[in-house]
């Protein structure tokens, strides 16, 4: 019981930091990062900022959403090794298909 409440803490936290960001690149005005250590776009290498902003930030929401999903599968697994599988495929996988997602933005959004 003790470790499914701490679990449930951590990754309430981590989610809901997900949806904080989410929702700060949402509401930004000016282009916002991917967070991966890249430096934001500047406001004339963006063809269109609000839908940049949008897709960026409904990403880091899907994501911390994912996060609280994943943690509930877990849950209702309980002990068992079959507890990595929704631990890879709703903490790692996202990930990746988030990074590929940021660089077709990329393509579709910089102004060449």
């Amino acid at each position: 019981m003790v470790q499914t409440i701490i679990s449930g803490v951590i990754f309430g936290l981590c989610a809901f930091m997900m949806l904080g960001i989410g929702i700060s690149q949402l509401k930004s005005k000016k282009p916002v990062a991917f967070y991966s250590g890249e430096k934001a776009p500047s406001e004339d290498e963006i063809s269109d900022i609000k839908m940049w902003n949008r897709k960026h930030g409904t990403m880091w929401i899907i994501y911390g959403i994912i996060i609280i999903l994943t943690w509930g599968c877990g849950f209702m697994i309980g002990d068992s090794i079959l507890l990595l599988l929704p631990m890879v495929i709703g903490l790692i996988f996202p990930v990746i298909v988030m990074i590929w997602y940021h660089h077709k933005l990329i393509k579709i959004y910089k102004v060449k």
